[in-house]
């Protein structure tokens, strides 16, 4: 049975195709995020890698985020609240929950018309990200 912890593509080669170093911090980064299988904000970030002994400096997340996201290893959802950060290697939307800021990931495929019909009657599309961004109350929030 295959480590589900372990991202599908090497990570170092991953960071290496974006041109990015291949630094400790960003794969432990990459591995936290793919492992958790949510949308983290950097304050959770790091503090998860200071659970697992190996903390870094906001700071250093912070850089280690962005430059993840500017080449697209990683994609950004913002709020409310806080940016919330993710891995996926499939396209997919996102919803989020206007009170609580939870993000969720929606599957694209099954949403081809309904983004199509979106587009159709506001001229609206998906961004350079290929994603649209849903707002409402999750479960917990809407009782």
């Amino acid at each position: 049975m295959p480590n589900e912890t372990v991202p599908p593509q090497d990570p170092r080669a991953l960071l290496r195709r974006h041109g990015l170093r291949c630094t400790a911090g960003r794969l432990r980064i990459m591995f936290l995020l793919r492992s958790s299988g949510q949308h983290l904000t950097p304050a959770e970030i790091c503090t998860q890698l200071t659970r697992k002994g190996s903390g870094r400096h906001s700071t250093t997340v912070y850089r280690s985020l962005e430059a993840l996201t500017a080449v697209g290893v990683l994609h950004a959802v913002p709020g409310p609240g806080p940016t919330r950060y993710g891995m996926s290697d499939e396209p997919h939307h996102h919803v989020a929950c206007q009170r609580c800021g939870h993000v969720a990931d929606l599957p694209s495929d099954p949403l081809a018309d309904a983004v199509a019909r979106i587009e159709q009657l506001t001229g609206l599309r998906p961004g350079t990200s290929g994603s649209l961004l849903l707002y409402g109350l999750c479960a917990a929030c809407g009782d």
